[in-house]
């Protein structure tokens, strides 16, 4: 038995020296940003750090607790000189983590004043594939969004340097969130990403579809009031948010007929539910011809 228990065990053991060892490294908190709601992003620097877009790291913030190790999603781009995650604050570590930053005092805090940070990663996920496409759907249910900034960032610096070779064409973007809380960081990129687009001719670039599943009959009354103005009145984006869930068989059926004969990647960032709606639609969509349309389903589950 020891035989078949030493090699294994000898590569784990490899990997997590691997691992303290890139854990160890200094890691600089550059800026500290306070969104809305208790949503805090840092922006940190690490010397030989190198992402993809998607990716995730482990995080350990040794004022707030010695051991534990948390999962945040990076929504910074490949292209930034720094990356980025966003934390919301939920729980005992992320409410530590929030007061050791100073986002609980008024005053400006200074930079030696930052907690210690390290940081284990980057992990790959499926939303690397994303560049592999021509036409994407990617479908993000509440936090499930994380991901996507990062695919967004990314997609518009690549489109605004080297439009000629960038392969992704199309993109059909949905987020599904239960109140209006969670909006609030993301709008702002999307409303950057939309501006930039119009500037230059390309609104088609990105389509993209807000769902609110969760709201009262105040809301309902607000948005019926307002809804002929010209920008959305939760986002402030021309788009305006639609009020349930998506008709997936439709929306499948919609973008085949635009797209006939192509390979279309499905990504998701959500629960195990939404992933087996999606990779029902994905198969029952896709045509038995090799040359008709084709959904290839992606998934990352919280």
């Amino acid at each position: 038995t020891w035989k078949w228990v030493v090699g294994p065990m000898f590569l784990y053991l490899c990997e997590r020296l691997v691992r303290f060892w890139r854990s160890q490294q200094k890691v600089v908190i550059t800026k500290v940003v306070i969104h809305p709601f208790k949503t805090i992003e840092l922006q940190m620097m690490k010397k030989g750090f190198k992402m993809e877009v998607g990716q995730y790291v482990f995080v350990k913030c040794p004022a707030v607790s010695k051991l534990e190790w948390h999962p945040f999603t990076l929504t910074s781009a490949p292209e930034e000189d720094y990356f980025s995650i966003h934390v919301r604050i939920v729980g005992d570590w992320t409410e530590g983590l929030f007061n050791a930053c100073g986002c609980d005092k008024q005053e400006f805090q200074e930079a030696w004043k930052l907690p210690k940070i390290a940081v284990d990663g980057p992990f790959g996920t499926a939303s690397e594939d994303v560049f592999s496409y021509e036409t994407v759907m990617l479908v993000g249910a509440g936090i499930g969004v994380t991901p996507f900034a990062s695919v967004l960032k990314s997609v518009w610096y690549k489109y605004c340097h080297d439009a000629t070779n960038l392969k992704l064409k199309k993109i059909y973007f949905y987020w599904l969130c239960r109140d209006t809380h969670a909006f609030e960081w993301f709008a702002d990129l999307l409303q950057s990403l939309e501006a930039q687009m119009q500037e230059r001719n390309n609104a088609d670039f990105l389509s993209y579809n807000i769902y609110l599943t969760g709201w009262d009959e105040t809301q309902a009354t607000h948005f019926v009031v307002h809804h002929e103005e010209e920008k959305d009145v939760i986002t402030g984006l021309k788009q305006k948010t639609l009020y349930g869930r998506p008709n997936w068989e439709n929306e499948f059926k919609t973008i085949a007929g635009k797209h006939p004969g192509s390979r279309i990647g499905v990504f998701l960032c959500g629960p195990e539910g939404l992933a087996d709606t999606l990779n029902k639609q994905s198969i029952s969509n896709s045509e038995a011809d090799p040359r008709g349309v084709h959904f290839i389903f992606n998934k990352e589950n919280f």
